[in-house]
């Protein structure tokens, strides 16, 4: 089996491992092709790059841009794009900076169920500052005891209608494929197995997406059951969607899965690495 895993992330947003290092670890777990997709940054490119070549393995540029949908959060993969492109830097760029006042404003609802000094401890864990996300929140109330691990924190603390969530305005569905596809590359909706939508929501989601010019879907996932895995195999076949397969990787003791320690893609599915 070609190993490819197309999504995963470093410190350059939510990943606790530096981008040279995301891609020396997939070379050792046997990847064959990598794709590193932090959130709404292209920092980590190059230098997961160079490791990627020194290591013999295959690299393409992948990003995972934040975009909002009917008051939903979802998220979108660009892949083989290039990095250089003017709109999709200014598009990243917009998104990235409410993130800094978003942050502020969690802090100060968890210190309203008395959770103190929320924002001065994720910072410590934000090694891009304006990349602070809700991971690094959780990794500081892990760390305080508040929560047992990261699953936990999300359900308690960090989901919409619990203490610590604020909304944020996001990029659009439109905006992101624009970004994506005008710089040459291809979109896959990332883990769609997570988004509370119903079958209904998700096909007219997705028939939207599909109009808009979306490519793919990441059949595979490191959050994904198998049940997931059969849902969004007959989904990628009934509207002709490339498969892609991502661990969605964030750091040892902290991912479902490691980097490449996926199961392959079902038959039957047009990889969408055979498009790069």
């Amino acid at each position: 089996m070609f190993n490819c895993d197309l999504h995963c992330h470093s410190t350059c947003s939510d990943g606790l491992l530096p981008a040279a290092d995301v891609a020396r670890r997939a070379a050792s777990n046997g990847v064959d092709m990598l794709a590193l997709t932090d959130h709404d940054d292209l920092e980590g490119l190059p230098s997961a790059r160079a490791a990627a070549a020194v290591a013999g393995m295959a690299f393409v540029n992948g990003v995972e841009i934040s975009i909002e949908w009917e008051s939903l959060q979802i998220h979108i993969l660009g892949y083989a794009f290039d990095a250089a492109d003017p709109a999709l830097n200014a598009g990243l760029t917009s998104i990235r900076s409410g993130r800094i006042e978003r942050a502020r404003r969690m802090s100060a609802e968890l210190a309203k169920v008395g959770i103190g000094g929320a924002f001065e401890g994720a910072m410590r864990y934000a090694a891009n500052p304006s990349l602070i996300s809700r991971a690094h929140f959780g990794r500081f109330l892990v760390e305080t005891g508040v929560a047992k691990d990261l699953r936990s924190v999300f359900e308690s603390y960090l989901v919409p209608g619990r203490p610590g969530y604020v909304d944020h305005r996001w990029a659009t569905l439109a905006d992101s494929l624009s970004w994506i596809l005008g710089a040459g590359g291809i979109a896959a909706v990332a883990h769609p197995g997570r988004y509370k939508l119903s079958r209904a929501d998700m096909r007219r989601f997705l028939a939207e997406y599909k109009e808009l010019g979306g490519q793919a879907i990441e059949v595979v996932s490191g959050s994904h059951t198998q049940e997931h895995v059969d849902t969004f195999g007959r989904l990628a076949r009934e509207y002709g969607f490339l498969a892609s397969r991502g661990s969605d990787f964030h750091g040892p003791g902290e991912s479902y899965f490691d980097l490449g320690q996926l199961a392959p893609l079902p038959d039957g599915l047009k990889p969408v690495w055979e498009a790069f």
